[in-house]
């Protein structure tokens, strides 16, 4: 996309361009579909077509500030606190007309949105943005909805959110099985468009990009901006599907989830996600959910042990997935994939769990090295056999709730005991040790070879002048 090249030749960062370029396609794309009614006259698409310079640099700047402080609410969504980080006027003209010279209508056929979610993943994908740090791969996104399986006329949702990828990915899934929604009656192609898909999302612009990657899919659910732990989030409940991974580590200064719906107080976020979900889910007996949490989440005693307790009462946590380390981009962390169905009633609904073990004995997942579809095929199969208890898998073990509760209710089970046994103990892992002795040896062999070098290179100086 040649936007993106003469944003990298202005020295711009992923993180930077991809929000650029998010304010710039929400011009166009209000252009393009006729809905310029509620972009204030004066600041739409065509007033930067007709300026140059250090002039549209000026006035580009002026209409973020305008549009950021629009009574319109999507317009204060996408631009709040916008501001550009194009040092170079020429580049930016070279940006207007680029993007204006796209022909709008092939562009969407040929996956307008797809580009833009795969600049979201690149832009994860580049450490120095941080952005990634727990993104979530795309294979396991597909995975997970696949298992889940939404159905039209569903209600699914995401309470972190991130730039929207488990709704696209669940949105996607369902346009494949019904036409892009023609084989649907007119009312449910209207309810997936406007009312299927929503979520909420922290960081502002991690969610301007959120809303800006479900309109280039045509999603135009309610994606809010805030902290679902927060009465703000309160609106999220009687869904049928949650699909989510959210972030990982405490609340800043150890602070308690501010919901007066949570019946367990912890600043532990995971736990407090997860209470969110299973609470937010019918209780129907159909309502279900997947969800990424590290492994603190399945061992954690105290309140995680009576967090866990209450999750298999009221659900039926039928499946945990043990992910291989190595895939997100935080170093060492370790994650699972919690399913499970929100029962009829609250008690004793989670009779046995069935785990899969991916992570023992697996290779060593990177960027070098990706997660495919193929890694998942036996899990898959396993899942959704239809006896579990007939499918010859190692990796594959069923726990019933007594030797659950035996274990003061910990979900830190089924891994394979071998070499990996300190991980299954929730010790450091003397192999992951081990590369990071030699990674840190290797760092510093590189740095006195540089200063050897440089020694060397003084001498020979030295030997010339003389």
């Amino acid at each position: 996309m040649e936007p993106v090249n003469v944003l990298r030749d202005d020295g711009t960062s992923y993180q930077d361009y991809v929000t650029e370029l998010t304010y710039l396609l929400f011009l166009k794309m209000m252009k393009e579909q006729e809905t310029e009614g509620s972009i204030p006259e004066g600041f739409r698409w065509d007033e930067l077509l007709n300026k140059e310079g250090v002039e549209l640099k000026r006035f580009y700047q002026r209409l973020l500030v305008e549009l950021g402080n629009s009574e319109n609410e999507r317009l204060r969504q996408i631009y709040g606190d916008a501001s550009t980080s194009i040092a170079e006027p020429k580049n930016f003209e070279k940006i207007i007309k680029s993007i204006d010279a796209l022909d709008w209508y092939n562009a969407k056929e040929e996956g307008l949105g797809n580009l833009y979610e795969g600049l979201l993943e690149k832009n994860a994908s580049e450490k120095k943005s941080g952005a990634g740090q727990y993104f979530t791969p795309r294979v396991l996104i597909d995975v997970m909805v696949q298992l889940i399986d939404p159905k039209p006329g569903e209600r699914c949702n995401d309470p972190a959110a991130g730039t929207f990828g488990f709704m696209i990915a669940a949105d996607r899934y369902l346009k494949s099985k019904t036409d892009n929604y023609y084989d649907l009656p007119p009312e449910v192609a209207k309810f997936q468009k406007e009312e299927a898909f929503t979520g909420m999302e922290l960081v502002q612009d991690t969610h301007r990009l959120a809303l800006m990657n479900a309109l280039l899919h045509d999603i135009e659910g309610r994606i809010d901006h805030g902290d679902s732990l927060t009465g703000n989030g309160k609106w999220m409940k009687n869904f049928d599907v949650i699909l989510t991974n959210p972030p990982f580590g405490t609340k800043k200064g150890g602070e308690r989830a501010t919901r007066d719906d949570l019946t367990f107080e912890t600043s532990n976020k995971q736990l407090n996600f997860l209470q969110l979900i299973y609470n937010a889910l019918k209780d129907d007996g159909n309502a279900r959910a997947a969800v990424v949490l590290p492994d603190n989440v399945l061992f954690e005693s105290g309140i995680g042990a009576q967090i866990r307790r209450d999750l298999m009462n009221k659900c039926n946590l039928h499946t945990i997935l043990r992910l291989p380390t190595g895939i997100f981009y935080a170093h060492g962390v370790k994650t699972n994939v919690l399913f499970f169905t929100r029962e009829k009633t609250d008690q004793n609904n989670t009779k046995e769990v069935w785990v899969y073990d991916l992570r023992t004995n697996m290779p060593s997942f990177g960027k070098r090295n990706q997660l495919t579809l193929g890694h998942f095929e036996d899990f898959m199969k396993a899942y959704v056999a239809e006896d579990r208890k007939k499918v010859q898998d190692e990796r594959w073990n069923m726990f019933t709730r007594e030797e659950i509760v035996k274990k003061d209710d910990s979900l830190d089970i089924g891994l394979i005991a071998d070499e990996s046994l300190s991980a299954y103990e929730n010790l450091p892992d003397p192999i992951e040790s081990a590369e990071e002795a030699i990674a840190k040896l290797q760092q510093a062999m590189d740095l006195l070879n540089e200063v050897v070098e440089e020694l060397r290179a003084v001498e020979e100086d030295k030997v010339v002048t003389q």
